[in-house]
């Protein structure tokens, strides 16, 4: 069975940072691109980061850009994602997930498997 465990949620302060950590297990997915998607209260889900199968090419939201970084390490089947200068609008379920293709995808119909969730809360 595939299996996404997400860790690394918190409270933190506005300007702090965090990092989500994502252990995979069950597939090969170094073969597949990863990414991060995020839901607010009362908002649907939205694409957050991705990384290419080979960790060389990302791509991030607007809304992230500059602040987090996104990368994998794929000899312990891992991702991450190191969020910092965080603000309230940052505060959501963070979900790691893995995409059907190699390369970078940010429609969400692209990615099959999904985790738990991490709650990330940002304080003011």
């Amino acid at each position: 069975q595939v299996q996404l465990v997400e860790s690394g949620g918190g409270l933190v302060q506005a300007g702090g940072s965090l990092r989500l950590s994502c252990a995979a297990s069950g597939r090969t997915f170094s073969s597949y691109a990863m990414g991060w998607f995020r839901q607010a209260p009362g908002k649907e889900r939205e694409f957050v980061a991705a990384i290419s199968w080979s960790g060389g090419s990302t791509d991030y939201a607007d809304s992230v850009k500059g602040r987090f970084t996104i990368s994998r390490d794929s000899a312990k089947n891992t991702l991450y994602l190191q969020m910092n200068s965080l603000k309230p609008e940052d505060t959501a379920v963070y979900y790691c997930v893995v995409a059907s293709t190699r390369v970078i995808v940010t429609a969400i119909y692209e990615y099959p498997y999904w985790g738990q969730g991490t709650q990330v809360t940002v304080s003011s």
